[in-house]
């Protein structure tokens, strides 16, 4: 009698632990930001989330990273997708201009890809065209360069 009652009580446990599982686990949107990072030297400084009251935004995707505010919008056109990265203060979202700024990009083929972000000084931000029109999930780090601090960011989109 009691080791049914024991098997009886495991068979039930067992069972609410796979439902608190299935139930606790999700899948990111395909607009959400990965991680930020920082070079192992330096003190890794967790993103913080903002809303739009509190930091007007270019309707990218934003992480802050210590005190830079970190920004890339990813538009569709035809033969690729242009890519806007806008590194600036985090108190005061001033265009930081000086820096040395690149993506590597996976493709959705598992395809990498390392393109150079130029200064942009009309539109104060970095920009660059990336040649891929293939369907998917593209995963994005952004390398910066701010007079020798590094400053990195991990970003996805989707292309459809």
């Amino acid at each position: 009698m009691w080791r049914s009652l024991k098997l009886g009580s495991i068979a039930v446990v067992s069972l609410g632990l796979i439902g608190l599982t299935a139930c606790g686990t999700g899948e990111p949107g395909s607009n959400v930001l990965e991680s930020a990072t920082q070079t192992p030297t330096e003190t890794v400084v967790a993103p913080t989330a903002t809303t739009p009251e509190e930091h007007p935004t270019q309707g990218g995707q934003v992480i802050e990273v210590g005190p830079y505010h970190l920004e890339l919008v990813a538009l569709p056109e035809p033969g690729g997708v242009h890519l806007d990265f806008y590194l600036q203060t985090g108190d005061t979202h001033k265009a930081i201009p000086a820096a040395n700024v690149t993506a590597q990009v996976e493709m959705p083929t598992g395809e990498q890809r390392t393109l150079e972000l130029p200064y942009d000084e009309t539109g104060e931000h970095y920009a660059t065209f990336l040649p891929a029109e293939v369907s998917g999930e593209y995963k994005v780090a952004i390398l910066t360069d701010i007079q020798g601090k590094k400053v990195n960011g991990r970003f996805t989109f989707n292309r459809e």
